[in-house]
């Protein structure tokens, strides 16, 4: 097919067939045109690509065996022939634009836009790399000022792959990019035709307002919990600014037209229910019910906004996935607290020189009241690490003792010592790693030393947090102590258990309190006493837990 390209298109072109991916390539592939579009750093290409941090640099990390084959300068270069994942890449990105004037004139933007449609490996990759090609559709119509979009078909969606176009062509919603002239500002309820065969524009406004108005009533209620059950400020700021979300994507449709197509008297579903919905025996089905509310409501919200308008579908898409990362967050949370409800003193033991001496000492915490047991110890060889972790778990299994068993940074031996969980630090398995091993029952704490690592602890799915270190340690080596001003930060906003952790003892224990703890973690302070047992029993007497009833749900 025969393309026409302005003259930053052309120099794109030229530069990319001085590269090849692979080896005796006669033809133009999407890797070195991907480069091309680099090449040219004034071009509008190169500042979207730039956004997503996309550099030279990033292409040739990716595909090592990329090289350039022909030095003469862009101007002096014979272009080659385009390869067939190049032309079907541009072919798409004809289909998506379908509202410019023909024939398409292709900038380097819509070379951009064809290789992030496609399904070739360059592809994937700059969708892996956040480029999501409704998005940039959409920007590119306001860019130019036009206000249509060619309709996905949804019914063929699949995460990292792209959204084939029909080539049908439709009128989009008015836009809120104010540089935008008055000639292109058609609203939808006069300007778009048919949204497919049997579905008047009307109807499909109704199920776009019906949508919205579910999905801000949905994500309001599970913001009333996070802030008023939780009391969590971290998370009702994340909710607070997906509603923000959620509100200018909405925009979008503009709300004369949603007003005018509501019709609520005459809605044959408001007078439908059922016996679930009449009852809420608790305060975690009301948050339940409400995140699937929101997420069914934003998928709506998304497959009926691709008949209208591709930037109202892509912005749904991301705010659909972020509600489930938000919902596993406050669900964790809200599990969490209740599971450790009672956990306040929390120590970490070696596996001490003999069998021996690690049973007593375990057993005289445990009987002293130790909610939690982390074994720790960097020494041992991974068969007695594995011996003395099955011996504590027999020993916190014994009648009476409610004592909860934690193995350091071995999530394989957590599991084969039916442990309650393991713990890593910021340079070991991440939580998702730790989880995928331990599985879906075991509770995955991480240690954090600033407010950001416990912010986003809360999104990994962490059960609890260490928090720390606090003060100097004996027994472990910090170069910096964020102190007690990280606690009164991390209790000021997060809600997970958080262990204030480093260097606390009796004598210091007080300022951990005033700081907004109530839940501390030792190992020096008790191991390294003459009597541990003494000292232990007297910090668990300072942590008092919850009363019963506050936990939430």
């Amino acid at each position: 097919m025969l393309h026409q390209f302005t003259a930053a298109a052309e120099r794109a072109l030229q530069c990319a067939s001085g590269w090849a991916s692979r080896t005796g390539c006669d033809e133009l592939e999407a890797v070195p045109l991907l480069v091309g579009l680099l090449a040219e750093p004034e071009c509008r290409a190169a500042a979207m690509l730039a956004r997503f941090a996309i550099d030279l640099a990033a292409v040739r990390r990716r595909w090592p065996a990329l090289a350039e084959i022909d030095p003469l300068s862009g101007g002096e270069r014979a272009r080659r022939l385009l390869s067939r994942e190049v032309e079907v890449s541009l072919e798409l990105a004809r289909q998506r634009l379908t509202p410019f004037p023909q024939p398409l004139e292709m900038a380097t933007e819509h070379l951009l836009l064809g290789l992030a449609s496609a399904d070739h490996e360059v592809s994937l990759w700059l969708r892996q790399q956040g480029l999501d090609p409704d998005m940039l559709a959409a920007e590119i119509l306001t860019l130019y000022g036009c206000q249509a979009a060619a309709p996905l078909d949804f019914g063929k969606e699949t995460v990292g792959e792209p959204l084939p176009f029909s080539g049908r062509r439709h009128v989009g919603l008015e836009q809120p990019d104010q540089s935008i002239g008055p000639a292109f500002r058609r609203p939808l309820i006069n300007a778009v035709a048919e949204c497919g065969p049997g579905v008047s524009k009307i109807a499909t406004l109704r199920v776009l307002d019906t949508a919205a108005n579910r999905a801000r009533e949905g994500l309001r209620v599970v913001e009333d919990f996070v802030r008023f059950v939780l009391d969590d400020r971290h998370l009702t700021q994340l909710c607070k600014q997906l509603r923000h979300d959620l509100s200018d994507a909405l925009r979008r449709i503009p709300i004369d037209e949603r007003l005018a197509a509501r019709e609520t008297q005459a809605d044959v579903g408001t007078g439908l229910t059922t016996a679930a919905e009449k009852d809420r025996t608790d305060a975690a089905e009301v948050l339940a019910a409400n995140f699937a509310r929101l997420q069914e409501a934003i998928r709506s919200l998304e497959e009926f906004g691709k008949l209208v308008d591709a930037g109202l579908a892509a912005a749904c898409k991301q705010l659909r996935y972020r509600t489930y990362t938000l919902h596993r967050a406050v669900e964790i949370t809200r599990g969490s607290i209740a599971r450790l409800a009672a956990a306040r003193l929390y120590v970490l033991i070696d596996g001490r020189p003999s069998l021996g001496e690690f049973e007593r000492l375990a057993r005289g915490l445990i009987d002293a009241g130790v909610h939690v047991l982390q074994l720790r110890d960097k020494q041992l060889g991974d068969r007695e690490l594995l011996q003395r972790a099955r011996l504590l778990r027999s020993l916190t299994q014994a009648e009476q003792s409610r004592t909860l068993l934690i193995v350091n940074d071995r999530p394989d031996l957590a599991v084969l010592a039916w442990a309650d969980g393991v713990h890593v630090g910021q340079d070991e398995l991440s939580v998702k790693d730790a989880r995928s091993i331990v599985g879906p029952d075991l509770l995955v704490g991480v240690s954090t030393h600033n407010i950001e690592q416990a912010r986003q602890a809360v999104l990994d799915g962490a059960n609890y947090i260490g928090v720390g270190p606090t003060f100097p340690s004996g027994t472990k080596r910090f170069e910096q102590f964020p102190g007690v001003e990280l606690l009164r930060a991390v209790a000021a906003e997060i809600r997970l258990p958080a262990f204030a952790i480093g260097g606390i003892d009796g004598e210091n224990a007080a300022d951990v309190l005033a700081a907004g703890f109530t839940r501390i973690a030792v190992s020096g302070a008790v191991t390294s006493a003459a009597d541990p047992v003494q000292v232990a029993r007297a910090l668990a007497a300072r942590l008092v837990p919850s009363p019963p009833g506050k936990v939430p749900g």
